[in-house]
Order: C-alpha cells, then sequence, then structure tokens
C-alpha cells in the first residue's frame, strides 16, 4: 500500500504553530508518511505586520514555505491543522482558507479525509478546547473523521493534557510553557495510522 499523504496546514503570527507543525511532520515522516508542510494565506495588511516586529519575523522565517491550495487537500489523505486561538475561535486565515473549500465539499473530496488539530493560547484557559472545536466542527460537515489524541499515550499529561489536540500556553515572552514536542509528534503518528486504517478500509 502507497505510504499515507499527510497535510500540515497552520496559520502562525508569533512562530508557534510553525514550530508545531514542523514537530508533527518529524512525527509523521517517523511512521513513513509522506508530508507536506503548509501555510495559510496571510490576509492581515502588510503595514500592519511591518509594525510588530515578531510578526514579520515569523512572515520571514515562513516565506519559503507554500501556500496551501485545494489541490493539496485532495492530495491528502490526511491532515493536521494548527492555529492559534481568536478569541476561542480559529483565525479569520484558517477560517478564509475552509471557507473556500466548497468545490472540493460539493463533489465529495473531503470525504473521509483523516484530520487532527493542534493550538496555542496566551493562557492555560484562553480559549484552546474551543478553537479546536470550531475547526471540528467544519470537518463535521466535510464529512472527514477525527482522530483526537484522547488519553492515548501518558505522554498526553505531560503537555497539559488536552484529549482535543496538543495545545501549549505561549508566555508573554514568545517562547512555549508547556514542553508539547512530544505529544505533537505522538498526535502525528497517532492521525497517520487512523489514515492507514481508513485507506485499507478503502481498498
Amino acid at each position: 500500500m502507497a505510504n499515507v499523504k499527510l497535510a500540515v496546514i497552520f496559520y502562525s503570527m508569533g512562530g508557534t504553530n510553525y514550530q508545531l507543525a514542523q514537530w508533527a511532520a518529524e512525527g509523521a515522516r517517523e511512521t513513513g508518511a509522506e508530508v507536506k508542510v503548509l501555510k495559510v494565506e496571510e490576509l492581515a495588511p502588510q503595514s500592519v505586520i511591518e509594525g510588530n516586529e515578531v510578526w514579520k519575523n515569523t512572515v520571514e522565517a515562513t516565506k519559503d514555505v507554500p501556500v496551501v491550495t485545494s489541490a493539496d487537500v485532495e492530495w491528502a489523505d490526511a491532515i493536521i491543522f494548527s492555529v492559534p486561538t481568536r478569541f476561542g475561535n480559529m483565525p479569520s486565515q484558517m477560517k478564509q482558507f475552509l471557507d473556500t473549500q466548497g468545490g472540493l465539499w460539493a463533489t465529495g473530496k473531503t470525504v473521509n479525509k483523516v484530520v487532527s488539530a493542534m493550538t496555542s493560547a496566551q493562557n492555560p484557559h484562553g480559549g484552546q478546547e474551543a478553537t479546536l472545536l470550531s475547526l471540528y466542527t467544519s470537518m463535521m460537515h466535510w464529512g472527514a473523521i477525527i482522530a483526537t489524541p484522547g488519553y492515548t499515550d501518558p505522554v498526553l499529561f505531560g503537555a497539559g493534557g488536552n484529549p482535543y489536540g496538543t495545545s501549549v500556553t505561549v508566555g508573554q515572552d514568545g517562547k512555549m510553557i508547556e514542553d508539547v514536542q512530544a505529544a505533537v509528534k505522538h498526535q502525528a503518528k497517532r492521525t497517520v495510522t487512523v489514515a492507514e486504517w481508513v485507506k485499507k478500509g478503502q481498498q
């Protein structure tokens, strides 16, 4: 059987979710998956980005990362999303991308994609679970198969124990407070494993 094809799709303003996406890609590749790391299109005006040093640095650091397209969604057997929270919701940049996938959805090309999601916030109760649920709501409409980490490995407890998806708190210094690298890799491997089951079942 051909390897699982995984798209890791992220939006990152401060660099955290870009790092989470890279860790997810590492974990998935360790299982033999074929992985694409992709960013959603930035919607903020350049003048606003230029006025924020951290944001500007993240844009520079991710300038060579391809912007995700509908073709990438169609290509993927599995998708891992990584986004910061915006008032308990996904950022508008990710929402716009999802909202423009109506063509794929209408032709059944989002059905049975195995999906999972990760997030970050400045506070432990800053809307992390609600943000993941906002993404998963869209995935239910897609007919996707949601593969959350649950409590499938002890490593998740050291990362804050979020069964909806890995989430991390980011301090005022811009650094992650919890050590979530192992949890992210576990979540990626679990997503790929579930996608393998689905792929085999469809053959």
